[in-house]
């Protein structure tokens, strides 16, 4: 169990560090609700996303992409991206480097 608190990060969106390094962070997104969303950003981190629960669609670089349990993906530094959240579920995102701003 992660010691870092639980953040909201939106209606029905919540953020926690499940642990970090200088070199990487690993950061659980729980969406509770049909609807939620992960508004569209960018940021210089690389950002693997692998979905653990639920289902969402995907915003990347102006390409929509459905992804359920087990799918996975890397979004490069600097491309544009978001997702709405179709079932309710778990996204565990990976940042190399870490994400300073979540800490």
């Amino acid at each position: 169990m992660s010691d870092f608190p639980i953040v909201s990060t939106g209606e029905n969106v919540t953020r926690q560090v499940l642990a970090d390094h200088p070199d990487i962070m690993v950061v659980a997104f729980r969406f509770a609700a049909i609807g939620a969303v992960g508004l569209m950003h960018d940021h210089r981190h690389v950002q693997s996303t692998y979905v653990e629960s639920g289902r969402f669609r995907f915003n990347l670089g102006g390409v929509e992409q459905e992804y359920g349990p087990g799918d996975s993906f890397v979004i490069p530094s600097g491309q544009r991206h978001g997702c709405v959240c179709l079932e309710p579920g778990t996204l565990v995102d990976c940042f190399t480097p870490r994400r300073d701003d979540f800490l």
